[in-house]
């Protein structure tokens, strides 16, 4: 699909014809000079006409070659593959054609053969960087396809016709009305233009409704659309004047273009006035100057135009000029210097309400074809840390021309990629809200069955707070909030499942840093308070010794967080021995169980806990989990020891809920 960048650059392509001789015979000449004066369309028809009367076979495969030239300079990857294949058949003898073809395949999207093309270019030509520059461009630019950003993009049908639509602008304080450039039927030129064989755009203006319907595109005045092009509209902050970019037209002439400011009268327009902008140029200086495409500062006290003007890095640049009380430019342009403009495009500039710069490239690596990119602001009249905007903003092929609505994160842009009516559309993009979810289920932790009227309360670091009870399945969810919802961005939360006669679970979820909706689903398995003791994580000592090893503190974390968690509580706190005598203690394992049980509770103190919460109780061998002669009946000395180990345990009965806790700096769960 073609696009309309090279026109909207304003770039002819004479620096391209440098390393191609010229063709011979008067319908070549005539070709080239079209070539060399931007008319592309016309070039390709007297380049095919001067191919069939050519005998030549080296001058045939030149011309073969300026075809697929012209139609790279009308970015249309299709056909200019297409001969550039054809001028390899015709053996033309420069390896450029495979790096062309690499780029053509590349803004068809077609990474993985455009990968191939390059490698081929390499063996012919190993010296030149663009190949590798061009490799590492597709890797990354499939990396950005397979994982795009939160970004949503459409059509804007409505707007769209099947030619070519393009740069709009709001035109109303309220980023209701557009303006925006086009080449459909209704435009005023009745003409063709030698470029790319359509009909001179005009600018058309649009409104939306509250249902967000945009109203039939009306061209504007003749005052504003002549027969030749218009595009490159904006507007000032008050939305009171209108900046566009005008291209004359005349047969058969490489023409320049302008940018020309006009007054809004009502809903008409006053007669414009080009701006100042064009340099001095010497008379034997035959370079085709285009300016246009113009953006303003938010306090309207600069402006950001595109230009192929000398003194830039090459192709088209960025410049700015500063803009007196009239919101005509005062003093000279400057460039804006090598971090934003490269050797080749560098155009569409668009000034944020924060001051960052986004502009369309071709210069800068890409996914094909133009890309839009964003330029942060680093001081005042300075940009920087230039960032590619990525799919699905970007794509293999032309992508410029972006407007934000204010400081929302939506607004429209143009793209010739597949989805638009026909040639470059307008296309919307939106980010879209990140939606959070908690749902989940309550269960008993012994018998594995669902617990209903479960109350799970949920805080959130936002300062909000809400809470509700499972229902008959033990299940919870808390999704949508009216027109809001419970769980948002950027915030975290602590959860609490509580019921009667069971010990609270304690939990928190986080959507700081993510960029994806998410659900979180929780399972919560609540334990039940019974008269036997509740099995903690084995607490392990040393043979005949009470004193607790690092790994039974370790393993008293859990009792610790039940206890912050449950802060009523107070518990008997058991310890077991197994049924093996113990000969360094006079009261035996009833002393040695006292003692570690002794042990827990002071280390549990040493945290924080109220000694008060904990009754130290030594159960000895009393309760063993597996009987001696069970124990005998086992077949191996390990599974004999292994169940003595289960016997050696620490567990925790609830007694009581009425403890009341003396202050508010209590301690806090161990994560």
């Amino acid at each position: 699909m073609m696009s309309m960048r090279k026109f909207l650059a304003g770039l002819t392509l004479s620096m391209l014809c440098t390393t191609v001789a010229m063709a011979q015979g008067k319908d070549a000449k005539e070709a080239d000079d079209a070539f060399n004066k931007g008319l592309y369309f016309n070039a390709i028809e007297l380049y095919k006409k001067a191919y069939t009367t050519e005998k030549k076979a080296s001058e045939k495969a030149v011309l073969i070659f300026k075809v697929g030239e012209a139609y790279r300079a009308l970015g249309d990857a299709q056909n200019a593959q297409v001969w550039y294949e054809k001028a390899n058949k015709a053996q033309y003898p420069d390896p450029i054609t495979y790096y062309y073809i690499g780029e053509a395949l590349k803004e068809q999207g077609k990474y993985a053969e455009a990968i191939a093309a390059y490698n081929k270019y390499k063996e012919k030509n190993p010296g030149d960087a663009r190949a590798d520059a061009s490799l590492a461009a597709c890797q990354l630019a499939q990396t950005w396809k397979d994982a795009p950003a939160r970004y949503k993009v459409d059509p804007e049908v409505l707007l769209n016709s099947p030619q070519y639509d393009f740069s709009p602008a709001f035109s109303d304080k309220k980023n209701t009305d557009l303006v925006f450039a086009s080449s459909r039927t209704a435009s005023t030129g009745t003409e063709t233009d030698g470029i790319a064989g359509e009909s001179f755009t005009d600018l058309f203006a649009s409104s939306r409704d509250k249902l967000g319907k945009w109203s039939e595109p009306v061209k504007l005045p003749p005052s504003i659309d002549s027969p030749g092009h218009e595009g490159g509209p904006t507007f000032n902050a008050k939305r009171t004047v209108m900046y566009f970019t005008r291209c004359p037209h005349e047969k058969k002439k490489a023409f320049g273009c302008d940018i020309w400011m006009t007054k809004k009268v009502g809903n008409n327009y006053s007669e414009p006035e080009m701006l100042n902008l064009r340099p001095q140029q010497e008379k034997n200086d035959t370079n085709v100057i285009t300016i246009g495409q113009p953006t303003l500062s938010k306090d309207d006290g600069f402006m950001l135009f595109s230009s192929n003007m000398k003194g830039g890095r090459g192709g088209k640049d960025i410049w700015m000029v500063k803009l007196d009380k009239d919101g005509k430019p005062t003093g000279t342009a400057t460039n804006l210097g090598n971090e934003v403009n490269t050797p080749k495009d560098d155009m569409f500039p668009f000034l944020r309400a924060n001051g960052n710069l986004y502009f369309a490239s071709d210069g800068h690596p890409g996914m094909g074809g133009l890309d839009i990119f964003l330029a942060e602001k680093t001081g005042d009249a300075s940009w920087g840390h230039v960032e590619n905007l990525k799919s699905p903003l970007n794509s293999s092929g032309d992508d410029f021309s972006i407007i934000f609505d204010g400081d929302e994160e939506r607004g429209y842009f143009t793209s010739n990629r597949p989805g638009g009516k026909g040639q470059d559309d307008i296309w919307r993009f939106y980010m879209p809200a990140l939606e959070f979810a908690l749902q989940g289920v309550a269960y008993d932790k012994e018998t594995g069955a669902p617990l209903p009227d479960t109350k799970i309360e949920v805080v959130g670091t936002d300062g909000s707070n809400f809470s509700a009870l499972t229902d008959g399945n033990g299940g919870f969810n808390f999704a949508e909030n009216n027109k809001d919802r419970y769980i948002k961005e950027n915030t975290s939360y602590t959860i609490r499942a509580s019921k009667e006669k069971y010990l609270v679970v304690n939990d928190q979820i986080t959507t700081v840093g993510l960029n994806e909706s998410t659900t979180f689903v929780k399972e919560y398995f609540l334990q039940p308070i019974k008269d036997k003791g509740i099995p903690l994580p084995q607490v392990l000592y040393e043979v005949d010794k009470f004193e607790l090893t690092q790994a039974g503190k370790d393993s008293l974390e859990t009792l610790y967080n039940t206890l912050v968690e449950n802060p009523t509580i107070v518990i008997e706190l058991r310890s077991h021995t197994d049924s093996r005598k113990t000969t360094r203690y006079k009261g035996g394992n009833l002393e040695l169980s006292q003692k570690r049980a002794q042990s827990c509770v002071n280390y549990l103190v040493s945290k924080g806990i109220d000694p008060v919460r904990m009754i130290p109780v030594g159960r000895g061998a009393e309760e063993p989990l597996i009987t001696d002669a069970e124990i005998a009946k086992m077949a191996t000395k390990e599974e004999k020891e292994a169940a003595h180990q289960k016997n050696r345990r620490t567990d925790f009965k609830v007694i009581r809920f009425d403890y009341v806790p003396k202050d508010t700096n209590a301690p806090t769960p161990n994560n």
